[in-house]
């Protein structure tokens, strides 16, 4: 598998960690929580789970994990950010709560919650050109949406009206859904396999 080499962390402060740390064992990689920044610096790559965003922006500054990770952004460390962990990784976040911050990384605007309360949830049929296998069925559960793309991003995938769902930049994936609850398996191994493509390179 893509990731058999690979130490991929989760980080673990708020949002739904165990279940991208079993998508990801599934895939051969070594799966770790992460909470500090001494766990930050052993892994190769990062997943940024969904949760809420204000939460997980406030516990990585008590944590002290916000400017490792922008660090490791910079640095060119692959991450998958899922609904918001999207938020985290975008540049701009519209509709944050005072105070609100991200990592940033993504050259895009997103909107947070741009699809309603939670029972407003709704699955989705995607078409993503970049990846084999037909249709990504993806679950949108309280998700941003990307409202605008800068130059230095691109748009792996839309909704049927336009409104995009999922980029990418570099290292950085990014994506409004949730494809650890879905049994979606090919983002994960997308980003698994630039996590041990940088790893040989280091090497």
């Amino acid at each position: 598998m893509a990731g058999s080499a690979a130490t991929v962390g989760v980080l673990a402060l708020q949002g739904d960690v165990r279940e991208h740390a079993a998508l990801l064992a599934s895939l051969g990689a070594e799966a770790v929580l992460v909470r500090r920044p001494a766990e930050l610096a052993e892994v190769d790559g990062l997943v940024i789970p969904g949760g809420e965003s204000s939460v997980i922006d406030k516990l990585s500054r008590i944590f002290g994990m916000q400017e490792p990770i922008r660090t490791a952004i910079a640095d060119g460390m692959p991450m998958l950010g899922t609904c918001a962990g999207l938020i985290m990784l975008a540049d701009n976040v519209t509709d944050a709560i005072e105070g609100q911050e991200s990592f940033g990384g993504l050259d895009v605007v997103v909107r947070r919650n741009a699809f309603g309360r939670q029972v407003e949830s709704f699955e989705a049929e995607l078409d993503v050109p970049e990846l084999d296998g037909g249709p990504v069925r993806a679950a949108f559960i309280r998700g941003p949406v990307v409202e605008s793309v800068g130059p230095a991003a691109s748009t792996l995938a839309s909704l049927p009206d336009g409104r995009v769902v999922a980029v990418e930049q570099g290292s950085l994936l990014g994506l409004s859904f949730h494809p650890e609850i879905t049994g979606e398996t090919r983002f994960h191994e997308r980003f698994l396999a630039r996590v041990t493509a940088r790893k040989s390179r280091l090497r």
